[in-house]
């Protein structure tokens, strides 16, 4: 599967705010964003404005971008949503915090989601005591996710436990930092979702 391969930091400019998609270094003093507070290229200095359209590419590209998925495999998100009894919207937003790689990041097992793609990848999470290297794959309530891995491997996610310490867990999971394990508790919410975004435009661009 692609993947973009690009500096994260620009992906971050594009959008004119944090992505959070350095981890820890996004709260420090080296963010660029905080450093260059413009698009990137040779005319990120011009604010152009923006149609109905742009405003409404640029907040699925940032979602996209958050959660690190692709235009194809985003789009089937939404098709699936729409196709579901609910909020579009709501439910594109559920798809999506129920992946095992943003389940990883949001237990703190992991400092970014790219960091939790590579630990699924990497086949160092088990979901109810089955090894799963599949980072889309969905958990769904009462599913008990777990690291299982070798000493070093460990060693590393405890750390990263410890950096993101601070970070709050989503209620829809409870966490044993210890143990390194995340139970699902429920659904995910649309307030759970940690960042600020208007799933609406989404819906709106996709429903053109």
């Amino acid at each position: 599967m692609g993947r973009d391969l690009g500096p994260d930091c620009r992906l971050c400019r594009r959008e004119g705010e944090k992505l959070f998609l350095k981890g820890a270094r996004c709260y420090t003093h080296k963010c660029a964003v905080a450093r260059r507070e413009y698009a990137p290229g040779q005319h990120g200095l011009k604010k152009a404005k923006l149609s109905n359209f742009g405003i409404q590419l640029r907040e699925k590209q940032k979602v996209k971008r958050i959660y690190s998925v692709l235009e194809r495999q985003f789009r089937n998100y939404f098709l699936k949503a729409a196709g579901t009894k609910g909020v579009t919207g709501h439910i594109l937003l559920q798809f999506l915090e129920r992946r095992l790689d943003s389940v990883v990041f949001n237990a703190g097992f992991a400092k970014s989601r790219t960091d939790a793609r590579q630990v699924v990848s990497h086949n160092h999470v088990s979901v109810n005591g089955r090894r799963v290297n599949i980072p889309s794959y969905l958990v769904k309530p009462n599913d008990a996710v777990e690291i299982k891995t070798d000493a070093r491997t460990t060693n590393a996610i405890k750390s990263n436990v410890e950096i993101t310490k601070e970070r709050k867990v989503p209620a829809w999971l409870n966490v044993d930092t210890v143990n390194l394990k995340a139970n699902v508790v429920r659904m995910p919410m649309r307030e759970d979702v940690g960042f600020t975004v208007n799933e609406q435009l989404i819906v709106e661009l996709y429903s053109r």
